[in-house]
């Protein structure tokens, strides 16, 4: 038994109580956290009770201890301002240098200095420093007022303190001025010389838990993208949607802008909004009567469309970039479905897209994106509604609305909408449209197949469903790994 516990269980045996542990320690020259560990130990054998208590106190910050000795800056301010007369603010500013700005806030708040012509004079001819009175009094440890507390913390003069330990430390049950050494395991040595008779063995805690089992875990990215997928798996199951290969993030121009009717000129092409590469630039291989055909609707249209009227250029759409979305995967899709008799196909993809883009609560530069998209003939815009309702229904995202938008490689084209309960607002989670004809039919698609398609990022569905309002506390290098660990599978769709 060491000193610290004889000294505890010595005191409380001529001793009704001890009122404080911190007291205690301060009286009898303990340290403080070692007489909180044994206070625990001897409660859990029951020797004593005890009551945890918390306290909060305030400190002075480093800034707060400088106000507390020099005074406060706007006091500073006023005192190096002559009582008769006046003084230039450039002066000021060399004497007192940068806290001038920061304490000319507060002096002409509270109207003790005025400015007129760059030349700084006295309101009054004496002021309070209350904020170097309420710094001494919080290190004299005395107490002030609610308002005064919220003032200083707004100036980061204080900081909160928690002290912890016990209070009201009484004799328990099992109570001895000495607490005797139980055993802890029965050993062999124990049964072949039968000493196990004598000895006192501590009580075993049946409803003890053990220690947590370390194993690896789902990011929530992971599972809502698990059942993204069992959905379109499941969604009309009467055509299963097959998964598209997206196992490439370079792409050329061609195919991410090109294929879908985006004209050369168009912003998105812009390296402030897409990632282009320096090596290897340019991509090696193009169907080349595709492009040509491509070519021949950007520069004069064709399928009921005048086109762009401008001059296509080769070097342009062989660029080489980072995709900025998995259209682009759709594009090579369509493409090899009409080099062959037509069939009606659904295809999904779910993978990663890059965009130049600023990084705020609710845009990365480096997201995910997830696309559908239905290939069939005779489909309509009720269609394309029909089948996101019933898609983010599933999702447990009931509350829908679409607005009418423009995209260059579908028309008609909608944004899709869906209440955010926690934000308490609408917020914007896809895109959706029909393929233009001048985007199908040079891929050699029959001029009554139709295509709906619609994309939204796996991101901000996971914030709705799983109530975060922050992108950057879902996704990138910063993210809590505690969130991981508290957050169980987000079960969506029936």
């Amino acid at each position: 038994m060491g000193e610290t516990e004889r000294t505890i269980l010595g005191f409380l045996q001529n001793s009704s109580q001890i009122p404080d542990s911190g007291q205690f320690s301060s009286d009898h020259n303990l340290d403080h956290d070692q007489v909180k560990n044994v206070i625990k130990r001897l409660q859990a054998f029951r020797y004593i009770d005890a009551q945890e208590i918390t306290r909060v106190t305030w400190v002075l910050t480093e800034e707060g201890d400088k106000y507390a000795a020099q005074g406060s800056p706007e006091v500073q301010l006023f005192l190096a301002v002559p009582e008769e007369g006046s003084i230039l603010m450039v002066e000021l500013k060399k004497k007192l240098g940068k806290s001038v700005d920061f304490a000319w806030k507060y002096a002409k708040e509270y109207k003790w200095l005025e400015l007129e012509n760059k030349q700084v004079s006295r309101k009054v001819q004496h002021v309070e420093d209350k904020v170097k009175r309420m710094l001494l009094q919080i290190q004299q440890g005395k107490v002030i007022d609610k308002d005064g507390i919220n003032f200083l913390k707004g100036r980061n003069l204080i900081k909160e303190v928690k002290w912890n330990g016990f209070c009201s430390i009484k004799k328990g049950p099992n109570y001895a001025p000495e607490r005797r050494i139980v055993s802890t395991d029965l050993t062999r040595e124990n049964l072949l010389s039968c000493s196990w008779k004598e000895l006192e063995f501590k009580e075993y805690n049946f409803n003890a838990k053990g220690a947590p089992v370390e194993a690896g875990l789902l990011h929530p990215l992971l599972k809502v993208r698990k059942q993204f997928k069992d959905i379109f798996v499941r969604l009309l199951e009467y055509i299963m949607f097959e998964e598209m290969p997206t196992n490439n993030f370079v792409e050329s121009s061609f195919w991410n802008f090109d294929a879908l009717f985006q004209p050369q000129q168009h912003p998105a092409r812009d390296s402030h909004d897409t990632f282009f590469l320096k090596a290897p630039c340019t991509t090696r291989t193009l169907p080349e009567d595709y492009v040509e055909r491509v070519k021949r609707v950007h520069e004069s249209g064709g399928y009921g469309s005048r086109g762009y009227d401008c001059d296509w250029k080769r070097e342009e759409a062989n660029k080489n970039l980072l995709r900025t979305h998995t259209t682009a995967v759709s594009s090579r899709m369509l493409y090899a479905l009409a080099q062959k008799p037509f069939v009606p196909k659904k295809y999904f993809s779910i993978d990663r897209v890059f965009r130049n883009e600023a990084v705020d609560r609710t845009h990365l530069a480096e997201f995910h994106q997830m696309e559908g998209l239905i290939c069939d003939r005779g489909l309509t815009l009720g269609d394309l509604i029909g089948v996101l309702k019933d898609f983010f229904a599933r999702l447990g995202m009931p509350k829908l609305l679409f607005k009418p938008a423009y995209n260059p490689y579908t028309e008609p084209s909608m944004e899709i909408f869906s209440y955010h309960e926690k934000l308490g607002k609408w917020v914007e989670i896809g895109n959706s449209g029909m393929f233009r004809p001048e985007m199908l039919r040079p891929m050699g698609l029959p001029e009554d197949v139709q295509v709906i398609a619609w994309g939204l990022g796996l991101e901000r569905p996971t914030m709705i469903l799983y109530g975060i309002d922050n992108i950057r506390d879902l996704f990138g290098h910063k993210v809590d790994l505690g969130l991981i660990k508290r957050n169980p599978i987000c079960r969506i769709g029936i």
